[in-house]
């Protein structure tokens, strides 16, 4: 596995062992979990990736520049886009059975609207100009918009996960994980209740790191083949208020499509819970209390 000692990569790394696979964490940065072992390697040097890959059944790549605004819009893009490719030839060079990588929620045209964060995620985007989502929930099939060096680096991403499957008969399963969080962060949510549009940049939503965790686990094992991408998020927004509300006052001519519970993602989940088994386990609303006025259905 690739970045387990980042944010991701250590709940995933965790998980992992507690459910007794034997895990190697390949990053600059060694684990912290005295239960790995952890071998450095550079993987934007090809040598050093076959090197670190060698003998492994399966790869989780996770390691990257993790979001835009990080490093320049150039050195993301030269990172994350060598990286991967590096990891993905690697794989065939080293007869790998399968490939698990992290894609990005960013590919699917986020930010959308995004008055709060324009000019950290969207230095593309013309002065004035306000992206939105086609309609919500968002699924595997809306057409992938990058906005940023960041996630144009992940659409190519998928693009070469395409041809290596191609071309090597490997599976490659690519995770569109939404905005990852730990449950410390879930204090902080209710401070953007008062303003939706503080969310609106992907249409409020968020995975939990420890769900993160189990969809890694079970592309792992998952019975696909060819190339394969799934969006990964909670079962949830982040806000108190009703979706129907939400994308009235932020997105009035997108449509929602029927059947949308009120605090259901919006970032769909379905084709994950369909092919991986993917079922999230924990929400925010597990540990932050809402207003009684303001809860709805799940």
């Amino acid at each position: 596995m690739t970045g387990g000692s980042g944010k991701a990569g250590r709940a995933v790394m965790s998980g992992l062992v507690d459910h007794d696979f034997d895990v190697v964490n390949v990053d600059v940065v060694p684990a912290a979990d005295g239960r790995l072992h952890s071998v450095r390697a550079d993987l934007t040097d090809f040598g050093e990736t076959v090197g670190a890959i060698r003998g492994a059944d399966a790869v989780i790549h996770l390691a990257a520049i993790p979001a835009p605004g990080i490093r320049t819009i150039e050195r993301t893009f030269d990172i994350n886009v060598r990286s991967t490719y590096n990891v993905f030839s690697a794989a065939e060079v080293c007869k790998v059975g399968r490939v698990v990588w992290a894609s990005s929620e960013t590919v699917l045209g986020l930010p959308f609207g995004s008055r709060h964060a324009r000019n950290l995620l969207d230095p593309v985007a013309a002065p004035g100009h306000h992206p939105q989502p086609d309609y919500l929930p968002i699924d595997e099939a809306h057409p992938v918009r990058p906005h940023s060096s960041y996630s144009l680096s992940k659409v190519l991403g998928e693009d070469m996960a395409r041809q290596f499957a191609r071309w090597t008969g490997i599976p490659f399963i690519g995770l569109r994980f939404s905005a990852i969080r730990e449950p410390a962060e879930y204090e902080r949510f209710p401070d953007d209740w008062s303003d939706p549009h503080r969310g609106e940049w992907n249409a409020w939503s968020y995975v939990d790191a420890r769900d993160v965790a189990q969809a890694c686990r079970l592309a792992v094992t998952a019975d696909t083949t060819g190339a394969e991408v799934f969006i990964v998020a909670a079962a949830d927004t982040v806000m108190d208020r009703p979706n129907s509300e939400l994308v009235a006052e932020c997105f009035p001519s997108v449509p929602l499509r029927e059947g949308t519970g009120e605090h259901d993602t919006l970032l769909a989940i379905d084709k994950a819970r369909a092919l991986l088994g993917y079922g999230p386990a924990h929400s925010w609303r597990d540990t932050v209390a809402v207003p009684a006025a303001t809860t709805g259905a799940r």
